[in-house]
């Protein structure tokens, strides 16, 4: 304000001042207000206390027949939980569960031409009905070849088989030569030395009658010088010193030609003996090696008739025939169409050799064994059906399964488990068939 000095500006207090001055009245008239309360609870509670109502009539008595029902109810509800208890402990059920059979793929065995469909779909068959029929020309064919080679086969063994008693008698008869040949080969050389013996003999004699006569001509050149003897008588001994001289060379030649026969005839011994060895040898090689000819015909002849059963097995499966007796179904083979061996042509599915596949979790087996009765209600029914277990499964589903579960890698999850179990139903149950794989069922088995 203009007219106001400065020491009246200074007297003036502070607005945060003023503000601190609000702040603690406002907390002196709270507490002020606390205290009022805490003396009204205080005067109240110090007051007598007030008596309790009076007490109302109870229902029971108000309605006894009421009373009396409900506890009939509670009572009977009780009861009837304790009997559904009990009753539930004596089966097992599982709604994983349906009607199994066996699915009999029919299919070729050869390849070829289909000539001729015998059956439809949903078609009954009974065991040896013929299905299918195939062009059965290449067959005829085919087994007409094999009858001619199984002739050819037995015609060669037919002209085989003589050579063996043949190359038997021919091996002996030259054993038999050869074995005569060494004898008189043995006894040509026997021979021979003999001879040799002899020539050395007359060696030896013609050499002493040479010494002989050589010694007399020495004795007569003494007696022809001092002329005691003739010139005559001298020639004479001449004469026969050269002829003992030229027996001497005449035996030794005679020896000498012995003793080359002695050779020879060893040499012609050896070649006997060897034709000999040769033919004891060679004979029973021969006979294998004849025999082995023979076995190796009979064994074209046994291929030969094993082609031939084959052509015939061929020719009977261009007739396809049912195995069992069944309904037809999942049919893809028409007249004209080209199948090759393995292709499946059609099912058949046999209606009196079914069962059910009840998945039941594994801590509803602590009390199942094989045996047991049960009931087995079809769906599609709405009919009970008495049946039997047949048997226990030897291991969870999942562990039939392509990738089963591996537990020791990775986070463990526990799951609980199923297992197949085979139910059977009782005989002449369904005698019109109308039971069919694949139908849900809920199974029901009796454990107690």
């Amino acid at each position: 304000m203009p007219g106001r000095t400065d020491a009246d500006q200074e007297q003036r207090p502070a607005p945060d001042e003023i503000e601190r001055l609000k702040d603690e009245v406002r907390r002196l008239r709270e507490n002020q207000e606390r205290l009022n309360a805490g003396a009204q609870i205080a005067s109240e509670n110090a007051r007598e206390p007030e008596p309790p109502p009076p007490l109302r009539r109870s229902f029971i008595r108000e309605h006894p027949v009421g009373a009396a029902a409900g506890l009939i109810l509670f009572i009977a509800a009780l009861a009837a939980a304790f009997l559904y208890w009990t009753y539930a402990q004596t089966f097992e059920d599982t709604d994983d569960a349906q009607i199994d059979g066996h699915l009999n793929a029919i299919s070729t065995r050869i390849d070829g031409t289909v000539a001729a469909v015998h059956v439809v779909e949903n078609q009954y068959v009974n065991q040896g009905d013929l299905l299918v029929e195939l062009d059965p020309r290449d067959a005829e064919v085919a087994l007409q070849r094999a009858q001619a080679n199984l002739a050819q086969a037995q015609a060669q063994i037919r002209v085989e088989a003589p050579s063996v008693p043949i190359t038997t008698a021919t091996t002996q008869t030259s054993i038999a030569t050869t074995t005569a040949g060494v004898v008189n080969a043995e006894a040509a050389v026997a021979q021979a030395q003999r001879e040799h013996d002899a020539r050395l003999a007359a060696v030896r004699q013609a050499e002493a009658n040479n010494a002989r006569a050589q010694a007399d001509l020495v004795r007569y050149a003494a007696l022809v010088k001092k002329d005691e003897v003739s010139q005559q008588d001298y020639d004479q001994h001449v004469a026969a010193a050269k002829s003992a001289a030229a027996e001497v060379e005449s035996a030794r030649a005679a020896a000498e030609a012995a003793q080359r026969g002695i050779e020879q005839r060893q040499a012609a011994l050896q070649q006997a003996r060897s034709q000999l060895n040769q033919a004891a040898v060679t004979a029973p090689e021969q006979m294998t090696a004849q025999k082995a000819t023979v076995e190796w015909r009979r064994a074209g002849a046994a291929t030969a008739q094993s082609a031939l059963e084959e052509a015939k097995l061929n020719l009977s499966y261009t007739k396809i025939v049912a195995p069992v007796a069944g309904m037809v179904g999942r049919k893809a083979v028409e007249v004209g169409q080209r199948v090759q061996p393995g292709q499946q042509l059609l099912s058949i599915i046999p209606l009196d050799d079914i069962w059910v596949t009840a998945n039941f979790k594994e801590a509803q087996l602590r009390h199942m064994r094989p045996g047991q009765k049960a009931t087995i209600h079809v769906d599609a029914f709405d009919q009970d059906f008495d049946g039997y277990v047949e048997s226990m499964p030897p291991a969870t589903a999942a562990r039939f399964s392509i990738l089963p579960p591996e537990n020791a890698s990775g986070n463990y999850v526990k799951v609980v488990q199923r297992l197949p179990v085979r139910l059977r139903f009782r005989p002449g149950l369904s005698p019109d068939h109308r039971l069919r794989p694949g139908m849900s069922v809920v199974p029901k088995v009796w454990v107690k």
